[in-house]
């Protein structure tokens, strides 16, 4: 099996409103890693995507090509 999915994969799976694993790149070169959180909304002009955690409520916006994993599957470009 691949370890690796396209960016049309990982939009399917981010739309899909199942809890997901997402590590991404923070602005300072930082690692986010997010844990049991699903995606809310999608900004089509911005390519942001705001993250629900599910454990503490809390809200994120991140940019989605800082988005470099998607339960364990490297996303590519």
């Amino acid at each position: 099996m691949s370890t690796t999915i396209d960016l049309k994969t990982a939009r399917k799976m981010l739309n899909r409103g199942e809890p997901i694993e997402i590590l991404a790149w923070k602005a300072n070169g930082e690692i986010l890693h997010l844990q049991n959180c699903i995606s809310l909304r999608y900004n089509f002009a911005t390519g942001t995507r705001n993250i629900k955690l599910l454990n503490s409520g809390q809200i994120r916006r991140i940019r989605e090509v800082c988005i470099f994993s998607i339960n364990g599957y490297e996303v590519t470009v």
